[in-house]
């Protein structure tokens, strides 16, 4: 097995979907009333499901958490330190929730956190040159 992409379950698909169109400038081409949206952003698959669908299809029903989580992160990488800044300055502009401004770790990354509208992570870091290098 390989790594395909990952999947959010969302309340308000709106929301969501001007949040990463709009704050984060994915690519996003379904409707903001459809009941799931696929996108890839560098070559991994992000999908945004309607939770009251998944129940749907599943038959179950599930438990969410209200408010900001601390389950997982969605990690976006920039090449500079200072573009660690710029983009989350731009976050916060267009609405994007704050939860840590940029700061130096002491292992040599400069990171900062958002929120997204229905409290999901979002970290954007850099090490000070391209990924991968």
């Amino acid at each position: 097995m390989r790594l395909d992409g990952f999947g959010l379950f969302v309340n308000d698909m709106g929301a969501m979907v001007r949040f990463y169109r709009d704050v984060l400038g994915f690519e996003i081409k379904e409707s903001e009333d459809t009941s799931n949206v696929y996108l890839v952003k560098d070559g991994t698959l992000f999908l945004l499901y309607g939770r009251s669908d998944f129940e749907h299809m599943t038959g179950k029903t599930y438990e969410y958490v209200e408010g900001t989580n601390g389950h997982f992160e969605i990690a976006l990488y920039v090449d500079t330190f200072e573009q660690v800044d710029i983009e989350y300055e731009k976050a916060i502009a267009k609405g994007a929730v704050p939860v840590l401004e940029p700061t130096t770790e002491p292992w040599g990354q400069r990171t900062c956190y958002i929120a997204d509208p229905e409290g999901n992570l979002i970290e954007i870091g850099s090490f000070d040159r391209p990924f991968g290098r």
